[in-house]
């Protein structure tokens, strides 16, 4: 890749971040289609993020993915927030336009096609359990809402999460039945055994070693077993398929969520199967994201 004056740079600001799929997967995409661009990664501590942000502008860069954690304190740093993404209360994607910072959520989307795609699920009428409600958990619960999920518990480590995802929740889809769970997996069985689908959305399970977020002994055949983790399969998970249950993890949208985040920022369609065929690649290399 040749790098000029004219290159446009996007990227990534997390903490940390060093060891993300996405640089790799872009750029092999600006190659692909010929496209002046390079993707990199910035780790950006949180204390830092509100001049970070100021250097999207100050640097002229084109656009960058925002990840763990900063994915809900960043929209009060934008000039604008798309529909979705003020819906959701988080944004994924900044795009710099012509010098105002427009926020994105494609997390929400990409976990929607993912899901209907690969996983053959279609949420409306269904129930679901999902563990989780930091920025992917917004995500996933308000698109589960939007696509008309009947009835959704909820659960965090941080209470107050999951309080202010259920008033956001309640504030649009009014007509979704929600309720919290306490953080306690004994307050969990009884909720999953009523429910269609269970989600991850926590980072629980992206390193080794890590145990799983659901006992074994709480999970069912005929469940179907969502983790937004994307670098491995994660404990969950493997529980999950011991039994025979139905899995999904967090590679397919990683992948629909970047191709979104690509035609904003360069108006093109994404070359998926390249960008899937990468990630594969990384995880089959045993690359960590963290």
């Amino acid at each position: 890749m040749l790098i000029k004056g004219k290159t446009q740079t996007v990227g990534i600001f997390g903490f940390p971040v060093k060891h993300s799929f996405s640089p790799t997967m872009h750029n092999a995409a600006f190659e692909k289609l010929g496209l002046d661009f390079v993707y990199l990664p910035f780790c950006v501590e949180p204390d830092n993020l509100p001049s970070a942000v100021k250097a999207i502008k100050a640097l002229s860069i084109t656009g960058v993915n925002i990840t763990v954690p900063h994915k809900q304190k960043v929209l009060e740093f934008l000039d604008k927030v798309d529909s979705v993404a003020e819906m959701i209360g988080a944004v994924n994607t900044i795009h710099n336009e012509q010098g105002k910072l427009v926020g994105y959520n494609t997390d929400g989307m990409g976990f929607i096609n993912s899901l209907k795609e690969e996983g053959q699920f279609k949420p409306r009428g269904k129930s679901a359990f999902l563990i989780g409600a930091g920025g992917a958990g917004h995500a996933l619960a308000l698109m589960l809402a939007k696509e008309g999920i009947e009835k959704l518990y909820l659960t965090d480590v941080i209470g107050e999460k999951s309080q202010t995802l259920f008033k956001r929740i309640k504030k649009y889809f009014n007509a979704c039945s929600v309720e919290i769970v306490d953080f306690n997996e004994k307050y969990f069985s009884g909720k999953i055994a009523e429910v269609d689908i269970l989600l991850n959305a926590t980072p629980t399970g992206m390193n080794e070693g890590d145990s799983s977020v659901v006992k074994e002994n709480n999970l069912r055949k005929d469940l179907f077993v969502y983790d937004v983790v994307y670098n491995r399969e994660t404990a969950l998970l493997k529980s999950a398929k011991q039994i025979g249950a139905k899995t999904l993890g967090g590679l397919g949208m990683l992948l629909n969520q970047g191709a979104l985040a690509f035609k904003i920022w360069t108006g093109k369609e994404a070359p998926k199967e390249l960008m899937k065929e990468i990630l594969q690649k990384q995880i089959n290399n045993g690359s960590r994201r963290l």
